[in-house]
C-alpha cells in the first residue's frame, strides 16, 4: 500500500484509550515543550508507511494535552513541522499537510468544549490557504478559552523565527519606533512567534535521539531536557507524568549558587 493512501480512518480509533486521571503535581512545569519524534519509525517497524506512523502520533496529542489539564500544565508546545521537513518526500509531505487539515477540522470542537486555547507558531507563507484558514478558524473560535494552552509549531524553526523577529526588529529602528541603543536581550522576545507565551520550563524528545532539531532556540536557554527512548505513538500520558515528577524534584538555579 502506497503512503498516499493512507487514511486516517486506519487508525481513527485504536489510540489512545479510555482518558486517565492523574493526580496534580506540585512544582509541575508551567510550560512543556515536546519535540514529537518517532512516528515514521513506529510505522515501519509494524511493515506499514511512515504516514500510517503520523496518523497514530496524531492521536496521543489529544491523550497529552488532557494529561496536562489533571497535571497542572499550563501551556503545552508541540513541533509538528519544522522548516526543515520540506526535504522529506512530496507524498508525505502531502500526507502531513493532509493530516493537519483532517486533524484541525475534526478536533476544533473537543479542544474548544476542553476550554483549550489553541495557537499555531511558524511561518504560514509556505502553507496552503484552506490549511492556514482552518488554523485561522481554530485559533478564533478558542481564543477565549483559559485552560491548557496549547501551541502547535507548524512549519516552524528556531533560527528561521529568530531571523524573521530580527527582520521585524530592524525595521522599527528604521522607521524610528524602536532606538537600537536600548535593544537588549529582553526586546528581541516581544518579536519572537512565542512573545505571548512564557519560555519552556521542560523540552521532551521522544525516539532516543539527543539534539533539540532546531526547536525554540532562544526560548529554552534555561529550559530542563528529557530525551526520552520511546516513539511518540508509544509515548503514554503516564510517562509523561512520571518526567512531569522528575522536573518538579530538580533543582533549577538559572546559574545562580543557592546556599
Amino acid at each position: 500500500m502506497s503512503e498516499a493512501r493512507i487514511a486516517p480512518e486506519d487508525i481513527v480509533d485504536d489510540l489512545p484509550g479510555p482518558k486517565k486521571d492523574f493526580a496534580p503535581i506540585e512544582g509541575a512545569p508551567r510550560h512543556v515543550a515536546i519535540i514529537m519524534d518517532g512516528n515514521g519509525r513506529w510505522a515501519q517497524a509494524r511493515g506499514r508507511p511512515r504516514l500510517f506512523g503520523h496518523h497514530a502520533g496524531a492521536k496521543r496529542v489529544r491523550e497529552i494535552v488532557e494529561a496536562c489539564e489533571d497535571l497542572g500544565v499550563k501551556y503545552l508546545t508541540i513541533f509538528a513541522f519544522s522548516t526543515e521537513n520540506w526535504k522529506r518526500t512530496q507524498v508525505e509531505v502531502a500526507g502531513l499537510m493532509s493530516l493537519f487539515r483532517r486533524y484541525i477540522a475534526k478536533e476544533t470542537r473537543e479542544l474548544d468544549e476542553r476550554d483549550a486555547r489553541v495557537r499555531f507558531i511558524g511561518d504560514r507563507v509556505k502553507l496552503d490557504r484552506k490549511l492556514i484558514a482552518l488554523m485561522d478558524t481554530l485559533e478564533a473560535e478558542t481564543s477565549g478559552n483559559d485552560g491548557v494552552q496549547l501551541t502547535v509549531a507548524l512549519n516552524y524553526g528556531g533560527r528561521d523565527e529568530v531571523a524573521r523577529a530580527t527582520k521585524r526588529l530592524a525595521q522599527d529602528v528604521a522607521d524610528g519606533k524602536l532606538d537600537p541603543a536600548k535593544v537588549d536581550e529582553e526586546t528581541l522576545p516581544k518579536y519572537l512567534d512565542t512573545h505571548v507565551l512564557p519560555d519552556p520550563d521542560l523540552v521532551i524528545r521522544t525516539s532516543g535521539e539527543a539534539r533539540i532539531s532546531n526547536f525554540l532556540l532562544w526560548q529554552s536557554a534555561y529550559a530542563e531536557y528529557e530525551f526520552v527512548d520511546t516513539l511518540w505513538p508509544d509515548f503514554s500520558a503516564e510517562e509523561f507524568a512520571r518526567l512531569c515528577e522528575s522536573y518538579a524534584r530538580r533543582d533549577r538555579r538559572f546559574g545562580a549558587v543557592i546556599s
